[in-house]
C-alpha cells in the first residue's frame, strides 16, 4: 500500500480504511435487532479511531433501529471531514431484506429521506444500488442515474457513484454524469478494477470480511497471518488495500473489539512473500 487516503471526486480526502454501518442495527438483514446504545458506541469510537468515511444505506436497518439515525445521534454535529456515504435503490420487503428496487420516480424521496434522517443538507456520495441480491449485469441504469445526476447539480448530493454493477453499467452511468466510486461485491473482477484505476474512481469492495456467498479462504489467510501474528480478518483487510491504490475497505461491525481489530489491519504490513501466498 503506497498510500493510506484516497481522493473521491478530487475534493473529498479519505482514509482508505472506513467503516460500514449495515451491521449496526443487526448482524443480518433478518437477524434480531442490536441494542441502539451499542451501535452509538461503536460509531463514536470508531470516529475517535480515525474513520472519516462511513458507508450507509437507508434500509440499514432491524424493526425500529436504524443505522441512519444511530449515525445521527452518535455523530450530529458532524465534524469536519467526515464523509458519510448512502446508497439508493434497493427497497424493503415485509421480512426487512431489500428485496424490491426502486423506480426513477422514487429515487428522488429516498435521497430526500437520507438527508432528512442523517441531518444534513447534503449529501457527500451517494450510490445507485442496481439490481437485487443477484449479481451484477442485465439491466440499464442511465435512467434512474440521471435522478441522482439531477439531484446533483440541485446540490443535494455532493458526488455520485454505483453499485452492484459490470463494467458496461458503470460506463452507461459514466455517460451520464461523473462517477467517483464503484461497490461490488468483494470478488476477483479484475476488469472493472482496472477501470476505476484508470479513471480516477474508488473501489469498494462489500463483504471485505466475507459475506453472502463468498466466505474468506481461511486457510490462506490464516497462513499469512499466523506469520505476521495478526488474525486472518486483519490480514483479508491489508491484502485489500494492497492490491490497488483505488481501494477502499469498509470493513462493518457491531462490537467494539471487532473494530479495534479491524482498523489496526491498517498498521498491517504484508510483505512479498506473503502477497504470493494471498495471491496464490
Amino acid at each position: 500500500m503506497t498510500t493510506k487516503t484516497f481522493s473521491l471526486g478530487g475534493d473529498l480526502t479519505v482514509n482508505r480504511l472506513g467503516f460500514g454501518a449495515m451491521r449496526l442495527a443487526a448482524g443480518t438483514f433478518d437477524g434480531p435487532a442490536r441494542d441502539p446504545a451499542n451501535g452509538v458506541a461503536v460509531l463514536r469510537r470508531a470516529v475517535e479511531l480515525g474513520v472519516n468515511h462511513i458507508d450507509t444505506a437507508g434500509f440499514y436497518g432491524r424493526g425500529a433501529v436504524r443505522a441512519n439515525e444511530l449515525i445521527r445521534t452518535a455523530l450530529a454535529p458532524y465534524r469536519d471531514g467526515l464523509v458519510i456515504a448512502t446508497k439508493v435503490g434497493p427497497l424493503r420487503g415485509p421480512t426487512g431484506v431489500p428485496s424490491g428496487q426502486a423506480t426513477p420516480d422514487r429515487l428522488r424521496g429516498l435521497v430526500e429521506e437520507d438527508l432528512r434522517v442523517l441531518g444534513l443538507d447534503r449529501l457527500d456520495l451517494v450510490y445507485l444500488r442496481v439490481g437485487g441480491t443477484t449479481g451484477p449485469g442485465g439491466e440499464p441504469v442511465a435512467e434512474r442515474f440521471a435522478v441522482l445526476a439531477e439531484l446533483r447539480e440541485e446540490g443535494l448530493i455532493r458526488h455520485l457513484g454505483v453499485s452492484n454493477v459490470d463494467a458496461a453499467q458503470f460506463a452507461e452511468a459514466r455517460e451520464v454524469a461523473p462517477v467517483v466510486a464503484v461497490q461490488n461485491h468483494h470478488s476477483d473482477d479484475m476488469e472493472l478494477l482496472t477501470l476505476c484505476e484508470e479513471t480516477g474512481t474508488a473501489y469498494v469492495p462489500f463483504f471485505p470480511l466475507g459475506g453472502g456467498s463468498t466466505p474468506l479462504d481461511t486457510a490462506r489467510l490464516g497462513k499469512v497471518a499466523a506469520r505476521l501474528g495478526a488474525t486472518t480478518s486483519q490480514v483479508a483487510l491489508a491484502s485489500l488495500l494492497a492490491a490497488s491504490p483505488s481501494v477502499l475497505a469498509i470493513p462493518g461491525t457491531g462490537s467494539l473489539d471487532h473494530l479495534k481489530e479491524n482498523l489496526a489491519a491498517d498498521e498491517l504490513v504484508l510483505g512479498d512473500e506473503d502477497l504470493a501466498d494471498l495471491r496464490g
